[in-house]
């Protein structure tokens, strides 16, 4: 079978490359996106591998890229030398702010010291217990200009000067200031001399701003080219990083010139490994060709299942839910089809369908150019441009089926009633009939009222005016629901009759698919053949017995009521079918453990009477695996309980389709209805984008249900339980 229905077939090769080539190789093989790398040091800790500190410094500049910048176009360029410069230039503005705070304190006023305002008082304090008041203290708080503000922050300091006689109280206030970490100043003696000096701190403070703005125009520019990098540098380093987390996974020999790994690979692209290995080495400059070596295996290869940019959506709402085992059937090429139809039973209008299929196509024909948006919303959007226009062409198809756009019918292909025939002398209406009646009901006994046709495609539109349309989309809609989410379990089931062949797992047919099957149809395959009957067949819509209750009575046991059967022998048949259905449930509970078991005693009786040299590989496994009957029993009863009242639940979730469906519809109708009469009115009360966020709104619920059941419900029958095996026993 393709690879595109079954995973791809897996082998386990080792590799062997020398250290210098192993950053280039792991490099070619991530490029190539075809193999999968085994751990050969579980034993090992994490901050004990080989290569952790390169894992560091990656993680340390991924954490210094991750702010957001405005990406320019690319120049050649290192970030080490980058960074050593800007280090630098942060060092030199640092010291030069610091200069011009001094500067600009002296400037203030010709003092002997500043220091900060809380702490001034304990300052004073200690001066006057020091020294007994044999000294002259005066002080002013500092106004600050706005650029000191914005230098030094919203810290508030005092100007002081002090006068003293002797030069040991003088060193000992210096001390004292010190400790205060308060800034001394000199203060020249004469007048001349301050004014000289107030003079050279301008000038000082001058010359100080003008290399501080080149020095921050000189960093802007630094920065600027740096910028020009990032989003290359931030590519690189993850690319670094899942490079060296790769080669902590890989061996090296005694020697540390050789790197030993083993990977998982697609037999088909062996030679596509090998020539990507090939090239990394002659990148490296390396002499010694790596070296494949595929080895045979019992452990269990990993699921890949190979994608193009049509299926990876689909592939990727698949494997959200879950991956298969290897080798199993993949249920994402099965999903193209049915999870846009499912979509499109709750979402089924031709307009809408219309937009959501131009909206597609553009996003299709844009997705280059969108890509550089770089955000989640687009991302996700892009990626799922296919499944949006799948969705869209479906809800055109199903739109046609209901005979809906945007709430209004079409009538294409002529009604199949007439209203005329219903007149005198045909008919009993006359045309006062119609002032003295708002309701008036079409008598298909009539002649010419009902052509004997039905209507070409889809529902004819003479019901989209009818007063029961309600009332005759509700039981449609309902059981169409039913009948799909049977099909679609039933389908799920069927798939697992493939995987049994496959794997040559014969004992499973029959001891799983055929139980299975038969419980699924002997409940729900009669519900849909009720649902079939009763519309195949002639009956007066009053007299017609209802689904639901002939379901519930079979169910019960109850035949005592007055609602009339759909044909002679129901009561027999149901009761069998019930019957049936019942003694499958220990048949898929008790059957399979109890093989398991017999077998188990027979291979252990085998045991008993050969020696362990004459026993073949498989059934020394099946010995010396010690699984408790006791796990296998409750394995077997957890599954079984879950496949039945997973088919009931299952089931009833389905009918989500038919509620969302008339949600829709309703929702369309007053949309339309309220459009109409809001521009009647005023057209600047209701805008396009108003009716196009309540389209994309009710669109994504229903999607996001419809992913519920194509996923859930389906694979809760397919792809959970009908591929889990008991371990060897």
């Amino acid at each position: 079978m393709s690879s595109l229905f079954r995973s791809e077939e897996m082998c386990l090769v080792q590799l062997f490359f020398q250290t210098e080539s192993a950053h280039n190789c792991i490099s070619e093989l991530g490029h190539l996106g075809l193999v999968q790398f085994k751990d050969l040091n579980p034993g090992v800790a994490a901050f004990q591998r080989r290569f952790v500190k390169e894992v560091k410094k990656c993680e340390e500049m991924e954490r210094i890229l991750s702010k957001k910048v405005f990406y320019y176009k690319m120049h050649q360029s290192t970030f080490e030398k980058l960074e050593q410069e800007l280090r630098e230039i942060n060092r030199n503005h640092a010291a030069l702010r610091q200069n011009l705070i001094e500067l600009m304190d002296i400037d203030s006023l010709f003092i002997a010291g500043v220091i900060k305002q809380d702490r001034f008082p304990a300052f004073e304090k200690v001066l006057w217990r020091l020294f007994h008041g044999n000294f002259v203290l005066r002080h002013a708080e500092m106004q600050a200009t706005e650029e000191l503000q914005a230098l030094r922050g919203a810290v508030k300091k005092d100007v002081f000067i002090i006068f003293v006689q002797g030069d040991h109280v003088r060193e000992k206030i210096r001390k004292v200031c010190e400790g205060f970490r308060a800034s001394l100043y000199s203060c020249p003696k004469t007048l001349y001399e301050r004014k000289q000096m107030s003079n050279s701190v301008m000038t000082q403070m001058q010359d100080l701003r003008m290399i501080l703005r080149r020095t921050e125009e000189y960093r802007a520019g630094v920065l600027t080219r740096a910028a020009e990098h990032v989003q290359e540098w931030s590519s690189k380093v993850k690319k670094m990083k899942a490079i060296y987390y790769t080669l902590n996974l890989c061996n090296i020999d005694i020697t540390q010139k050789l790197i030993v790994a083993e990977i998982w690979c697609p037999v088909s692209d062996l030679t596509l490994v090998q020539s990507a290995l090939i090239k990394g080495s002659e990148q490296s400059g390396s002499s010694v060709t790596p070296v494949l070596n595929r080895i045979q295996t019992q452990q269990t290869p990993p699921t890949f299942n190979r994608t193009n940019t049509f299926t990876e959506g689909f592939q990727a709402i698949i494997d959200a839910y879950g991956v298969g085992t290897y080798q199993e059937i993949n249920p994402a090429p099965y999903t193209i089809v049915t999870f846009p139809f499912l979509f499109a039973v709750m979402f089924g209008d031709c307009g809408h369908g219309l937009v959501m299929t131009l909206f597609a196509v553009w996003v299709t024909s844009q997705a280059e150019s969108l890509r550089k948006w770089k955000n989640e919303l687009t991302d996700v959007v892009i990626g799922g441009r296919y499944i949006i226009l799948l969705m869209g062409m479906f809800s055109i198809y199903t739109g046609l089926i209901y005979n809906d756009c945007f709430s209004k019918s079409f009538n294409i292909f002529g009604s199949s009633w007439s209203v005329r025939p219903m007149f005198h002398p045909h008919g009993p209406w006359q045309n006062e009939t119609l002032h003295e009646y708002h309701h008036l009901q079409l008598n298909p006994f009539v002649p010419g009222v009902y052509s004997g046709d039905p209507y070409v495609f889809g529902i004819d539109p003479v019901w989209n005016i009818a007063s029961n349309k309600l009332s005759f989309l509700n039981s449609f809609k309902m059981k169409m629901s039913v009948i799909l989410g049977v099909s679609h379990m039933l389908f799920g089931v069927a798939l697992s009759l493939v995987n049994f062949v496959h794997f040559r797992k014969f004992q499973d047919i029959f001891l799983q698919f055929v139980p299975q099957l038969i419980f699924m149809l002997s409940l729900f395959g009669y519900l849909i053949f009720l649902i079939l009957y009763k519309w195949c067949i002639t009956l007066r819509s009053e007299m017609a017995p209802s689904i639901l209750l002939l379901f519930i009575n079979m169910m019960l046991f109850d035949y005592q009521s007055e609602h009339v059967l759909l044909y002679r022998g129901q009561k027999g048949v149901q009761i069998f079918l019930v019957l049936t259905a019942v003694l499958m449930v220990p048949v898929l509970l008790l059957v399979k453990p109890f093989l398991i078991y017999r077998t188990r005693m027979k291979t252990r009786h085998q045991v008993g009477e050969q020696s362990r040299a004459t026993l073949s590989q498989e059934q020394y496994m099946l010995v010396s695996t010690r699984v408790s009957m006791g796990d296998i029993f409750v394995y077997q009863a957890i599954h079984t309980i879950e496949f039945c009242l997973g088919c009931i639940s299952n089931t009833a979730s389905y009918l989500r389709l038919w509620a969302l469906s008339l949600a829709h519809a309703g929702l369309s109708c007053r949309s339309t209805c309220t459009v109409i009469k809001q521009t009647a009115r005023s057209v600047q009360r209701i805008t396009a984008s108003d009716l196009l966020l309540v389209f994309f709104m009710f669109s994504f619920v229903c999607a996001v249900y419809e992913d519920t059941y194509n996923d859930q419900e389906h694979q809760n029958v397919f792809y959970i339980f009908y591929f889990l095996t008991f371990p060897s026993f």
